[in-house]
């Protein structure tokens, strides 16, 4: 079996194609540039759903910015969030007056975000606000707003483009559906 077929072997349906995924991101980092000109912006990386996302975004975003990343991780196994959170890596600069975008893979169960938020705004940003390229309304917990969002989609495990399955397939160049017997395994360990 092949690396691509076995890379996709793992997906029942693509969701979001690669051209879809770049449109949706060039129309995003236009947007983010149009709202922030003129203003000292610091994207957020959240690792490490993130990172793929927001390469192509920079590349996007027609204005000077800096960037930084934090690590976070929400305590528990599977597919759910427990809400319990712990920094796993902080941001390396001071976020002080700074106008600060957070950049996320997906907006879930808002919970793990929600904690983030708390945490950055004690730290007395100039104004903080998310980029999400997904989110599920379906799943939500904690109503979470989100200035930029690239995509609403349905209550589905997903993988690729940074999204991942026991830290897999996150270098699919789309996002896709996990196979039923995947995520039940996922529920399983959950």
């Amino acid at each position: 079996m092949s690396s691509v077929n076995e890379l996709t072997a793992a997906v029942s349906e693509i969701l979001i194609d690669e051209d879809t995924l770049q449109g949706r991101i060039a129309e995003l980092g236009a947007e983010i540039g149009d709202d922030y000109r003129g203003r000292d912006l610091l994207l957020v990386g959240v690792l490490k759903g993130a990172v793929f996302f927001m390469a192509d975004l920079m590349r996007r975003i027609d204005i000077p910015c800096e960037v930084d990343f934090m690590a976070i991780s929400s305590y528990g196994a599977g597919i759910d969030s427990s809400g319990v959170v712990r920094i796993l890596k902080d941001l390396d600069m001071s976020i002080e007056g700074r106008n600060v975008l957070v950049v996320e893979d997906i907006i879930d169960s808002g919970l793990t975000l929600s904690y983030l938020l708390r945490n950055l705004e004690a730290r007395e940003p100039a104004s903080l606000e998310i980029c999400a390229l997904l989110t599920k309304p379906a799943r939500r917990e904690i109503d979470i707003h989100c200035r930029y969002t690239g995509f609403e989609i349905p209550n589905r495990f997903v993988i690729g483009y940074g999204l991942d399955f026991a830290e897999r397939y996150r270098n699919l160049p789309f996002v896709g559906v996990l196979r039923d017997e995947l995520a039940a395994q996922a529920e399983e360990l959950a």
